[in-house]
């Protein structure tokens, strides 16, 4: 069997959520917490030296699927022509089964999705496009990206291809470890940050703060610097949340693409 895969460029992704948006409207999936693929976003240090991080997270189709292992009524397969790992919607019966969602337990990333919290609904998850592979096109969240930060393909190809260009890895800063599943992926850290424009931070935060330098000398100024503190300020998305555990806590993490 060929594993098929992705390439994920963290570098190039914008967090514009195409992908998400594309792969919904391909498989007719309504608004809400049914992702198939989800972009993962959250952000480090304090203004004005801040920074936000992207990551796409479809399911990866691992090579040592745990959630297929983990369901009780074996409805999750992995199809031998391309590696894609998917769900039997006939056999997914969690009513019958009282599964208490193994599949969901299973997945590190949280690929298993499901349409609300009522455990009587049934697992989705993303099925690498395979109807599209049927027709030899590649899965639509890869032909949709502007960014080009995805691609797809034998992962020993796409290792190949891009280990020639960057230092590749299965395991991105924040996200669980590969060895167990062994994830069908591979992906490009994001590059250093650098700072284009040089500038003075704290000149910056001073002419915030007192309205600019042509402002009237009158105007009171925007905020007090003397008592001005991030310390202890806590971040809403400070970190990639790849299993939240309530539909609601699902799309507040990965916002913005409805």
């Amino acid at each position: 069997m060929v594993q098929y895969g992705f390439f994920f460029d963290q570098s190039r992704c914008t967090g514009c959520k195409t992908c998400t948006i594309a792969c919904k409207t391909w498989n007719q999936v309504p608004p809400g917490p049914v992702k198939y693929m989800r972009v993962l976003e959250w952000e480090e240090g304090t203004w004005p030296q801040v920074r936000v991080h992207f990551v796409a997270v479809p399911c990866y189709h691992c090579e040592n699927p745990k959630c297929a292992d983990a369901c009780p009524a074996k409805a999750i397969i992995k199809e031998d022509k391309y590696g894609a790992v998917l769900i039997d919607e006939e056999y997914c019966n969690p009513s019958a089964v009282k599964c208490g969602r193994a599949c969901w337990d299973a997945c590190p990333y949280g690929s298993i999705l499901f349409a609300s919290d009522n455990l009587e609904e049934k697992a989705q998850k993303c099925t690498m496009c395979i109807d599209r592979l049927e027709q030899g096109v590649i899965p639509i969240c890869v032909a949709s990206c502007p960014m080009r930060a995805l691609d797809f393909g034998p992962i020993e190809e796409l290792a190949e291809k891009y280990g020639r260009k960057f230092k590749l890895t299965r395991r991105l800063e924040g996200m669980p470890s590969p060895e167990e599943v062994k994830p069908a992926v591979v992906m490009k850290e994001r590059d250093p940050h650098r700072e284009v424009v040089p500038y003075n931070a704290g000149r910056a935060v001073e002419l915030w703060g007192r309205r600019g330098p042509y402002a009237p000398p009158d105007l009171p100024p925007v905020l007090d610097l003397k008592d001005m503190s991030v310390e202890g300020v806590e971040v809403g998305r400070s970190k990639p949340v790849f299993k939240p555990k309530r539909a609601e806590q699902l799309m507040y993490y990965t916002t913005n693409d409805e």
